[in-house]
């Protein structure tokens, strides 16, 4: 799933260049090829597909180089459930019995390894008795950006095992996030799931009928000269929702994978500065001409040769971008995709 616009990780991720098409951490890789080359672990190069905004299909194809019939494009956004009803479809028309491993394009998995004995057990479970699966991750702190998993824990709590779901909990605020992490049976909701292409469908025609219709084929449209237009169509009259709220929440048979796997969604600038080198003073600094003095606990993110001194800070975000820059507490970096809004509204030009 390639399609989001990363509003909270502005001025960088911007409409016609978001997140995952950005080497956010310096590695030389984008967050997109990271991802295909994770992949490329668990599944062959000809059965990866990338859904995607209709405007970012050349920006797939010229980061991962897959073919046109292998990327899946979105009209509009209209979140997770439509998205994987496509896909879904689209797979199951070629191949009834196939395992689907769905997850973000955007995302850093630092345990790779683990990742690839993880999902293969999550792809035994799903094969297992129709069951959805998806990944839990090991909270490492009270974060009020991520939801959270609830499992029927018992005695032992086992990474790698796999634990029935007991109900999913959106992003808490800060009292609640730290009972959940205090309590041992709530693990952060990665985002990634797996399961076989059919028993999603079940599930959306059993939870979400109209919506599996408007993607159910009625004659020769998938993997056809027709698909676009079907899917065009399916898109403009399907409803915004999310897989978690359409399907997960609702169905009985979810099991999750207790994971620890280096994981972060990079959502906003203070899961990168987790992520990226500091100083002693506890400063992440991209960019060759940056001077801090008397500063601490911050991150700065400016273009290789802009000069900037910076005097006074304690855990601020400043990023120079695309002509923008960017001041903001880091205790505040949930603001900044409503901060975007309010400016978009200001001024039609800035996105």
């Amino acid at each position: 799933m390639a399609g989001g616009v990363g509003s909270r990780f502005w001025p960088m991720s911007r409409e016609n260049r978001p997140k995952q098409f950005l080497d956010v951490l310096g590695t030389g890789k984008t967050l997109i090829q990271m991802t295909y080359d994770r992949l490329l672990r668990l599944v062959p190069a000809d059965q990866i597909y990338v859904v995607t905004n209709q405007k970012y299909a050349k920006l797939v194809n010229e980061q991962i180089g897959l073919s046109a019939d292998k990327i899946l494009t979105e009209p509009m956004r209209k979140n997770t459930a439509p998205a994987i009803a496509y896909a879904s479809h689209k797979i199951f028309a070629i191949n009834p019995e196939a395992n689907l491993i769905v997850a973000p394009s955007d995302h850093l998995i630092l345990k790779e390894d683990a990742f690839v004995e993880i999902v293969n057990t999550a792809l035994q479970k799903a094969d297992e008795g129709s069951n959805l699966v998806t990944l839990g991750l090991k909270p490492t702190r009270p974060d009020t950006g991520y939801g959270y998993i609830q499992f029927e824990s018992g005695q032992d709590i086992i990474i790698g095992e796999v634990k029935k779901v007991k109900q999913f909990a959106e992003k808490p605020n800060r009292e609640l996030a730290e009972i959940f992490l205090k309590s041992g049976d709530y693990y952060w909701n990665s985002g990634i799931f797996i399961w076989k292409a059919k028993t999603i469908i079940e599930s959306l025609q059993k939870f979400k009928p109209q919506l599996n219709e408007l993607f159910t084929s009625k004659g020769n449209d998938y993997n056809t000269a027709n698909e676009q237009t079907f899917i065009n169509d399916a898109f403009t009259r399907c409803e915004d929702i999310s897989i978690d709220f359409a399907i997960l929440e609702n169905a009985k048979n979810v099991f999750v994978v207790l994971a620890d796997l280096g994981w972060s969604d990079l959502g906003t600038w203070g899961s990168l500065y987790t992520h990226l080198n500091k100083d002693v003073e506890g400063n992440a600094v991209i960019g060759n001409e940056v001077y801090l003095f008397e500063s601490e606990n911050n991150i700065v993110n400016l273009p290789d040769g802009k000069v900037a001194l910076l005097q006074g800070l304690d855990g601020y975000i400043v990023v120079e971008s695309n002509g923008i820059l960017m001041v903001v507490k880091k205790d505040d970096e949930q603001k900044i995709k409503n901060y975007v809004a309010q400016i978009q509204k200001r001024n039609q030009g800035v996105s």
